[in-house]
């Protein structure tokens, strides 16, 4: 039987951060065409932003 292959790296929930702003906290909301749309943590209601998966990091420590 052959593994299953994921084809995107984070997944609803998942929180994360941008490369370029590694203080704004994430929450990938969905991911669709290879492109991953987050909510910003501490302010949901704001427009949802857009990354690349090259663009985000999982965070090295999870302290929140």
């Amino acid at each position: 039987m052959k593994d299953q292959y994921h084809e995107n790296r984070y997944v609803a929930g998942d929180i994360v951060y941008a490369k370029v702003n590694p203080s704004l906290k994430l929450i990938v909301r969905r991911y669709i065409d290879r492109i991953y749309y987050c909510k910003i943590m501490e302010q949901p209601d704001k427009k949802e932003l857009v990354y690349f998966e090259r663009e985000l990091m999982i965070p090295e420590s999870i302290n929140f």
